[in-house]
């Protein structure tokens, strides 16, 4: 069984900032791509970040200069660091990756179940 656990949502006043984590658990064979998502109230999911197992990132406009996504390969975890939050940001934040697990013949994508990040005014 392959999960994705994020955790460091809550909640940060304008300005502030936060750390996500998402942890890859279960019979992994291989992870490659990472990264983060996130669906603002009312709107539809948009990509923030994205990460390749050699370190190439990609960002979101609204996310360049302000959110670093990072990952660990050794610990199958990737990170989101959010630096500068607005109002705006508020949002759930859904962990993405491509894993190849034992139980399966290929690899697939997997998604995390979200984490909440509120910023207040």
């Amino acid at each position: 069984q392959v999960q994705l656990v994020e955790s460091g949502g809550g909640l940060v006043q304008a300005g502030g900032s936060l750390r996500l984590s998402c942890v890859v658990s279960g019979s992994i064979i291989r992870v490659s791509d990472m990264g983060w998502y996130r669906q603002l109230p009312g709107k539809q999911r948009e990509e923030v970040a994205t990460i390749h197992t050699s370190g190439t990132t990609a960002y979101a406009g609204s996310a360049k200069g302000r959110f670093t996504v990072s990952r660990d390969n050794a610990k199958n975890t990737v990170y989101l660091q959010m630096n500068n939050l607005e109002p705006e940001d508020t949002a759930v934040y859904y962990c993405n990756a491509y894993i190849w697990a034992r139980s399966s013949a290929g690899g697939m994508y997997y998604w995390g179940k979200g984490a909440l990040v509120t910023v207040s005014s």
